[in-house]
């Protein structure tokens, strides 16, 4: 299938683009400002279907919105009537087009170009209003508040808010993108303003908020919960604005005569992680928890993992090699030490249950 992308360079463009590459059996033809309107017919004519972005919807003319909205989409019109066959088409709409305003009317009348040649000539026509689009490569101080926000907090960078009550209504771009995607190899919705799932709505205040949370988790390792739903876009969204030389940064490590400790990351609900090494022959630990518990992996060299229960006194014992990756788990009520019992630096990774506390460490030293 050879799809035409109008506004290939925009930002959901871009991500489209990329996309549709990933995909076997696809061919990508683009049309961006760097074409001529003259070369549009024969880019159309070519095409199978049709991913319609490109627009105006910043101005310093209110006709480049005439212009660049509702012409260019009834010329892409125009050429697919001249033709024998039926082109799929997919607009990138927005929720302006219902208002009052020079992009919003142009939008519509592009909407309404696209409605007749469907009823006309039945060729598939998918419109999608859209709200705000926040993801990758969004243009910042642009026309997206996300964009700006992410920038900026990633950049050290101030930034503005003059209402934290007003709510935002967004999509992320692979959620839009599987949309379109699948508009294209299933043509069987209905035609008419589809919208985008899920939507998410925040508060521009609470957007900051989550985004300022996600730059301070580098310096108090509490990562935000970024496994799913908005949270997950949004921190995706932020990471993707931190420049090269923000794609590391350091950990608190402590040095001893043991060895060394790190803490690596902390959730909010879910524990820590963090890492230590032991030099040959040194023990660490010997205390035990009432309710923490710990699993420990060997990422280099061999230990000894001891056990004794406070009350009954029993024993246990077990030797781990990294060559074999086994997760040791502490156990309430049991005391337990790690002894490195190899020759060279022995390395164990961990994950607590819980943030260390230091008033409340849940740690009783005890011998084993």
């Amino acid at each position: 299938m050879r799809v035409l992308v109008t506004g290939s360079n925009g930002f959901i463009g871009k991500n489209l683009v990329v996309h549709l590459n990933e995909l076997k059996g696809y061919s990508i033809e683009t049309f961006s400002r760097e074409n001529t309107i003259g070369e549009l017919p024969d880019l159309v004519e070519r095409a199978d279907a049709i991913i319609h972005l490109a627009g105006e919807n910043r101005a310093e003319d209110v006709s480049e919105f005439r212009i660049n909205n509702a012409e260019l989409t009834q010329s892409i019109c125009d050429v697919i009537r001249s033709l024998s066959r039926k082109i799929p088409i997919i607009f990138a709409s927005s929720i302006q087009a219902g208002y009052a305003n020079p992009y919003g009317e142009s939008k519509r009348t592009a909407e309404v170009a696209l409605e007749k040649l469907a009823i006309e000539t039945k060729n598939p026509v998918f419109i999608y209003r859209l709200p705000g689009v926040f993801g990758k490569w969004c243009k910042p101080h642009y026309n997206s508040v996300v964009a700006t926000f992410c920038h900026n907090i990633a950049q050290d960078l101030p930034i503005q808010i003059d209402d934290h009550l007003k709510e935002l209504t967004l999509v992320y771009i692979d959620d839009l993108v599987a949309e379109f995607i699948d508009s294209i190899q299933n043509q069987n919705k209905s035609s008419l303003k589809i919208s985008v799932q899920p939507e998410y709505r925040i508060s521009v205040g609470k957007l900051a908020e989550q985004i300022k949370n996600f730059s301070n988790s580098r310096s108090t390792l509490i990562l935000e919960n970024v496994g799913s739903g908005f949270t997950r876009a949004l921190y995706s969204t932020y990471v993707s604005y931190l420049l090269p030389d923000k794609f590391s940064y350091s950990v608190p490590t402590y040095t001893d005569e043991r060895g060394t400790f790190s803490e690596i990351l902390k959730t909010q609900k879910n524990g820590q992680f963090s890492f230590f090494s032991a030099y040959p022959g040194v023990t660490r630990g010997d205390h035990y928890h009432h309710s923490k518990t710990e699993k420990f992996i060997v990422i280099k060299g061999t230990a000894c993992f001891r056990f004794r229960n406070v009350v009954t006194n029993e024993n246990y014992e077990i030797s781990i090699n990294s060559n074999n990756p086994t997760i040791v788990d502490t156990i309430p009520g049991w005391a337990h030490n790690i002894t490195n019992i190899g020759n060279e630096d022995l390395i164990v990774m961990l994950w607590a249950n819980e943030i260390f506390d230091r008033d409340n460490p849940d740690t009783i030293a005890c011998e084993v």
